[in-house]
């Protein structure tokens, strides 16, 4: 043991022991942003043995305000890659595996499997509910957390306890995203520090578990609120996210995205409409082909889907293009 972890060790709730249990912990956390950063550089501090880091996406200059990780000379890298070195160095013990790519319902499956808790810091509806269902599957905990403007959230779910789809089973079309609505670099490194302290309570095994508890936090009154949801039920019918490699060919293809944000789809027979006018398909007979839902983010395909459901159709996929 060295005098790196002094200060932690010498906690009852920590110890000798549980400085064990970090190091012998693989942790995996998806998304190397806003939430990430703080994530990354306290778990790495804390000791935990194995970080897998998955981004697909580049540092650029707009995100230094909030993604203290990264300099000027790290625009253009990939954010996996520079998150690494970066940690490596802070902490030479661990191993911070980078991993370059976007999470997809191909690849989670092998991703969780990996891991002993998963951290959804990607701050993507499609992410979450990919992850929520391979967690679920899987039995491993899932600490999610989304920030917009000044407020957000922190939840732990799965490993035991009701999923994200169990709480979450819609989203609202007027979320917003940071790029659209904006967000304090604070604000998320609040909600990042909080996501690092559930993963290592929960490595720890400190009582209460977190497990079944949301932690809500507005930054601008500075008032922390929250709470359970064990006992929620689960969905009993979902709808799979899926990769655009697994569209067929005799799928009815709907592109929720107006031309003026994508004036070419990358499915050439897809069909064009928005949320509102979705009832479209709606026709009689129903249509018996599957019906797959596409828009950047997932959120728009989401709130899609839970209409045509209410309608009465069920074969249905999602497809977030990004």
């Amino acid at each position: 043991m060295t005098d790196r972890y002094a200060r932690q060790t010498i906690l009852g709730e920590v110890g000798v022991a549980g400085q064990a249990k970090l190091a012998a912990a693989s942790v995996l956390v998806v998304g190397a942003g806003g939430l990430g950063c703080p994530v990354l550089q306290y778990l790495a501090g804390a000791g935990i043995g194995h970080l897998t880091i998955v981004d697909h996406d580049t540092v650029e200059e707009t995100n230094l305000h909030r993604q203290p990780l990264y300099a000027m000379f790290d625009i253009g890298r990939p954010k996996a890659e520079a998150a690494r070195a970066v940690l490596q160095r802070f902490n030479p013990g661990i191993v911070v595996e980078a991993v370059v790519e976007r999470l997809t319902p191909q690849n989670v499956e092998r991703l969780v499997a990996a891991a002993d808790i998963v951290v959804d810091a990607a701050d993507s509806f499609a992410a979450t509910y990919i992850l929520s269902d391979a967690c679920h599957v899987a039995n491993k905990p899932l600490v999610s957390a989304s920030v917009i403007g000044l407020t957000g959230y922190v939840g732990a779910f799965c490993g035991g306890s009701p999923s994200y789809r169990a709480v979450f089973p819609e989203v609202s079309i007027d979320g917003g995203t940071c790029a659209t609505v904006g967000v304090l670099g604070t604000a998320v490194a609040v909600l990042g520090s909080l996501q690092a302290h559930i993963v290592l309570n929960l490595l720890l095994g400190m009582e209460p578990s977190p497990l079944g508890r949301v932690v809500t936090f507005d930054a601008k009154r500075l008032v922390f609120g929250g709470f359970g949801f064990e006992g929620s039920p689960e969905a009993e019918a979902t709808v799979p996210f899926i990769a655009p490699s697994g569209v067929r060919d005799d799928d009815l293809v709907v592109d929720l995205r107006g031309l003026d944000e994508a004036p070419v789809s990358p499915f050439s027979a897809a069909r064009r409409l928005d949320v509102d006018h979705i009832d479209e398909l709606v026709t009689q007979p129903l249509p018996s082909a599957r019906i797959v839902l596409c828009c950047r983010s997932g959120q728009r395909a989401l709130m899609a889907a839970d209409r045509l459901r209410e309608r009465g159709l069920a074969n249905l996929a999602l497809v977030a293009l990004g």
